[in-house]
């Protein structure tokens, strides 16, 4: 709670730290090479490359999705699958993550990396999901009820070629504001469980400084 001065009486009134407080901007990423989702507070986006060119893209990505963070108190990026083998395209996917990150710290913009188990989690309570045949969700399966997840919570619809990526980061954006004291939805333990184990030193640096 934090009190200040009514003009009227002159007498302290005692308000919630939330109303003297404003909500920080938070942008969440889900960065890759052709089509990345961004999500911010009741809103979501994609940067989108159709250049065979991998300088391009990269540059291309660089430029598009710092385009909605540059003004963000802080950014949340979805982090590398490693439990998938080593391909170049992962090596290149991993260079565009660094190449974002390192522009987030340039211009001092707090960052979490989430990893994807972590965010399927906070979506929908656990990364084992079935089909009415008792056939384990994979791939683009998974990702449909991840997309139905961020609808039904936090009544944000995506549609079009990049609706699971801007779904994907809309899960990242709702799990910054939780750490931040600033939920978006109310969510059982088990999805908020994610919120455990995840680095979030950058972020809690930021809050204290």
């Amino acid at each position: 709670m934090t009190s200040t001065v009514t003009p009227a009486t002159g007498m302290p009134l005692t308000l919630p730290a939330s109303v003297t407080k404003p909500r920080p901007v938070v942008i969440g990423l889900d960065v890759a090479l052709n089509a990345s989702g961004v999500a911010g507070d009741g809103w979501t986006d994609h940067v989108r490359c159709t250049s065979t060119s991998r300088h391009a893209r990269l540059a291309y990505q660089l430029d598009g999705l710092s385009s909605f963070y540059r003004n963000a108190d802080y950014v949340l990026i979805e982090g590398a699958a490693y439990s998938r083998g080593h391909t170049q395209g992962a090596d290149v996917l991993a260079a565009m993550r660094w190449m974002i990150r390192h522009d987030l710290w340039k211009r001092r913009i707090p960052y979490a990396v989430i990893t994807p188990s972590k965010r399927v989690t906070y979506a929908i309570g656990s990364t084992v999901h079935k089909d009415e045949n008792g056939v384990r969700l994979t791939g683009t399966a998974l990702k449909a009820v991840v997309k139905e997840a961020v609808e039904d919570t936090y009544g944000i619809h995506t549609e079009g070629p990049c609706k699971y990526d801007e779904a994907d980061a809309y899960v990242l954006l709702a799990m910054g504001y939780a750490h931040l004291g600033h939920p978006l939805a109310d969510v059982p333990a088990t999805h908020s469980r994610a919120l455990d184990g995840c680095d979030w030193s950058g972020f809690d640096k930021a809050v204290t400084r």
